[in-house]
């Protein structure tokens, strides 16, 4: 594992080399949301021109900063980065992050190997090049971009900096937020295997989102994910599937991905949860980040929309989830307090003129009934006071909720994020949420397989 890389995320003071006033500048960017993102560390413009930026005074260099520097963010032309890098050991600097481009994945395989053999010489872990930076929201760095704030319980490590930037930012627009987001560039030092050493470990992470093109180093990878897999959720997106996309991932950052068949197998074997798609990915780590041990198998539907409970149906019983009829102690329960227009089965159907407070009766009833582990709950159009339905709920009962709520408009906008905030998972249809539920309880499915066997 890379030294020190924890120094990097709890760095307490920032040197941005190429810093500038010029807000179409690069430097512009990070040393603004660095700023803006609360940092409040010391920061340290760097630039030869000299000058206050942003109401900061620069130094010519990061050697004439009369006080400590944790990290160093590079955002100037690669042919000047080896000089800095040399100044940065000099200094004793922690960590450095290399947001240029013009390395390795141009074919510049010389100067690259000179920056990592400066780095290495002096111990110090380098994130990129050609990366777009690093965000800690536990110590609201974010030397990256976009500016995200929102501290959450999702790590998102990336080779792909406009996927990762894409998961952070729905994230962030949900209110659940990100532990991190890391852009991996070129890993020529600091790798995903590293980072997921590190987050495994990270109070603050509970959940891993990886985006991966390739493997860097197969031994180390496959080590780490034996130890580390079944301690946190780790969520893999590796595009490159088809041959084609394979020869894509291969000119995009000189990754070799290899056979994707292994790959899949690999996933199966040491328990990472694979998505297919960018939605899906973010769906599994949404609710990876809010259910933290088994759901079951037996899914009870509460719908106002027939139509949508449908979908559910046919989505969980295309993916290996149960749907158990009521048991009778429900039923004449539920006929006691439901209207008569009510479909009372499962799903349960509680028609189009259904409010928050039909479905409090009816999950009051339900949560009681054996037959059933988790609650696929679906509101269908606009809603108000959802997040009240399940607050005594959850207090009671240690059952799963899951919420899909659609044709909502902008009540389902503020609805949604109500209800992240108690820690209830929301997906934009049935059918999304039932594929997340299916792949996060084979998750744990498999992770007490493995308790079992040893």
């Amino acid at each position: 594992m890379v030294q020190n890389i924890s120094d990097m995320f709890h760095a307490q003071s920032v040197a941005v080399v190429g810093a500038s006033a010029n807000p179409d500048k690069m430097g512009h960017t990070i040393l603004h949301n660095i700023i803006a993102g609360g940092y409040r560390g010391m920061i340290f413009p760097v630039n030869p021109r000299g000058g206050d930026i942003l109401g900061y005074p620069s130094y010519p260099s990061i050697v004439d900063i009369p006080h400590p520097v944790d990290l160093v963010v590079i955002v100037v032309p690669a042919p000047f980065v080896p000089d800095i890098i040399e100044q940065a050991g000099r200094i004793n600097v922690k960590g450095i992050i290399i947001i240029t481009g013009g390395f390795r994945e141009i074919g510049n395989d010389a100067l690259d190997a000179e920056v990592m053999n400066l780095a290495r010489g002096y111990g110090i872990p380098v994130v990129g090049p050609n990366c777009q930076g690093v965000n800690y929201t536990p110590n609201k760095l974010c030397a990256s971009w976009p500016l995200i704030t929102a501290k959450g319980p999702i790590a998102v490590i990336s080779q792909s900096g406009t996927i990762g930037a894409a998961i952070s930012m729905w994230a962030e627009k949900d209110e659940i937020g990100i532990s991190a987001f890391v852009s991996l560039g070129n890993r020529s030092d600091v790798s995903e295997i590293d980072l997921m050493y590190f987050f495994a470990e990270d109070e603050e992470t509970r959940c891993i989102a990886l985006n991966i093109e390739g493997v860097s180093d197969g031994k180390r990878f496959i080590d780490c994910i034996r130890k580390i897999a079944d301690v946190k959720p780790i969520i893999v997106l590796k595009p490159g599937r088809s041959p084609e996309g394979q020869r894509a991932a291969e000119s995009h950052t000189k990754a070799i991905g290899g056979d994707d068949a292994v790959f899949d197998a690999l996933c199966r074997q040491f328990n990472l949860i694979r998505a297919y798609d960018l939605d899906e990915f973010y769906d599994l780590c949404k609710l990876a980040a809010f259910i933290s041990s088994p759901m079951g198998n037996n899914l009870a539907v509460i719908t106002s929309s027939g139509g949508s409970g449908i979908l559910a149906v046919d989505a969980a019983v295309e993916n290996g989830l149960k749907i158990p009829k009521l048991s009778d102690e429900s039923i004449s329960k539920l006929k006691e307090i439901l209207p008569s227009q009510c479909v009372i089965s499962n799903p349960l159907d509680l028609t189009g003129d259904a409010l928050a407070d039909r479905y409090s009766d009816a999950l009051e009833v339900l949560r009681s009934d054996c037959t059933f582990d988790t609650f696929l709950v679906i509101f269908g159009d606009p809603i108000p006071d959802t997040a009240e339905v399940f607050l005594e709920l959850m207090e009671k009962s240690e059952k799963k909720f899951i919420v899909s709520y659609l044709g909502g408009g902008d009540v389902e906008e503020s609805e949604k994020n109500a209800l992240h905030r108690i820690s209830i998972p929301v997906f934009p249809t049935p059918e999304r949420a039932v594929k997340a539920i299916s792949a996060i309880q084979k998750y744990y499915e498999r992770k007490d397989e493995k308790k079992d066997e040893v």
